[in-house]
């Protein structure tokens, strides 16, 4: 069954997938954690994957240099036919199109995608200063995503931060972040379909309390009360309405924002605040970044450079090596990693943009652009945070 299962994933991907199979897996221990520091799941990966777990390898036998020593593969599922058209359904069993992982989806979400890659009217110089902002005029197109539960034995081994849904806490302290692990947002060309016989196909500690198994029913698992409840209460930090994407010598960026909400911004107690000071907002996003290397050549990213602008008229430039604390390679067989980070500016709205510069195997360097992107606060009555996800 398990060569028939690796033929079928075959058949699906073109040879790029190798994730239907597998063994032990351990629950996740809590489904909220503080971003100080941000917790981590440390269950084993289930099926035969690179050490690092990225990406979707051509299909091969498994080894005991890319599975946990002992461990015995079983199938998991059977593939579906993707959906050229329309949506999936809450419940939809996945494996991500480029990470590999398992996912559930949870629900949908209606978000313009402003892709630069799209040709224009306009046309852009390939000489043109990757250093600013592009002036290329994109109009956005509907397209769907989905909130889905990552399945918590696949989280230690993925190129993807598996805590980067984050959300400001009920109080009043500018500086705590918390985060719910094993959520993400996924397009619809990067699901996979899959069905499971096992009624409990996935390891997340919210999986049973937002769905239910209903056998007969397709898919499987159905909505329970409490994921719409839970939707409608955290639907402010929760929503996704834009999407940015360019691509550069073979490298595309993919940009999501996400507005959080606001704090006050509290003085120093050993300064003599002003009354300006004393009012003064801080309003919070988050944005998640995707990198992927389109081409052949293995690639790495070394450094950031991004431009901050604010309403207020500030104009903050950060530069350093690689992203949280990492330097991914994206090569042909891991090729995409995707990590996120906050931003918070004194004005309601402001914008970015900048280049990641990338080193190929012979040495030589070359910038990336950041597609630029829009920070804004007035799309709803989000004030200051939802609270603690239920």
């Amino acid at each position: 069954m398990a060569a028939a299962a690796a033929r079928l994933c075959s058949g699906y991907l073109g040879g790029r997938c190798s994730r239907l199979l597998a063994s032990s897996l351990s629950p996740l221990s809590s489904s909220l954690s503080p971003l100080s520091p941000l917790a981590s799941a440390s269950a084993p990966l289930r099926w035969p994957g690179p050490p690092s777990g990225a990406g979707l390898p051509r299909v091969r036998h498994a080894s005991s240099r890319n599975r946990p020593a002992g461990k015995v593969l079983e199938p998991v599922g059977v593939f579906e036919t993707p959906k050229l058209q329309g949506r999936y359904e809450t419940g939809q069993l996945f494996l991500h199109r480029v990470f590999g992982y398992r996912g559930v989806i949870l629900f949908p979400w209606l978000a313009r995608l402003y892709d630069r890659d799209v040709p224009s009217s306009m046309g852009i110089s390939k000489k043109e200063e990757v250093d600013t902002p592009s002036a290329k005029e994109v109009s956005g197109k509907t397209q769907t995503y989905y909130q889905v539960l990552i399945d918590s034995r696949d989280c230690p081994h993925i190129r993807a931060q598996t805590e980067a849904v984050t959300f400001l806490g009920s109080h009043d302290d500018s500086r705590v972040l918390y985060a719910i692990p094993g959520l993400d947002y996924v397009g619809h060309e990067d699901v996979l379909p899959y069905m499971s016989s096992s009624p409990t196909p996935l390891q997340h500690e919210l999986f049973h309390k937002f769905l239910q198994h209903q056998p007969g029913h397709t898919p499987a698992f159905v909505a329970q009360e409490t994921l719409q409840t839970w939707q409608e209460k955290n639907h402010p930090w929760l929503e996704l309405s834009d999407v940015h994407r360019e691509t550069t010598e073979g490298v595309r960026v993919t940009v999501i924002p996400f507005y959080m909400g606001t704090r006050v911004s509290r003085p120093s107690p050993n300064t003599e605040p002003s009354a300006e000071a004393q009012n003064s907002n801080v309003y919070w996003w988050r944005y998640s970044v995707r990198l992927e290397n389109l081409g052949d050549g293995a690639i790495q990213l070394r450094e950031r450079h991004w431009r901050i602008f604010s309403l207020s008229g500030t104009l903050e430039t950060v530069r350093g090596r690689g992203v949280v604390g990492r330097e991914p390679l994206l090569s042909k067989e891991q090729p995409a990693f995707q990590y996120s980070s906050h931003v918070s500016l004194q004005a309601p709205s402001g914008h970015m943009w900048g280049t990641f510069r990338f080193e190929r195997s012979d040495g030589k360097m070359f910038d990336a652009r950041i597609p630029p992107f829009s920070l804004e606060s007035s799309k709803g009555p989000k004030g200051g945070g939802s609270g603690n996800p239920g």
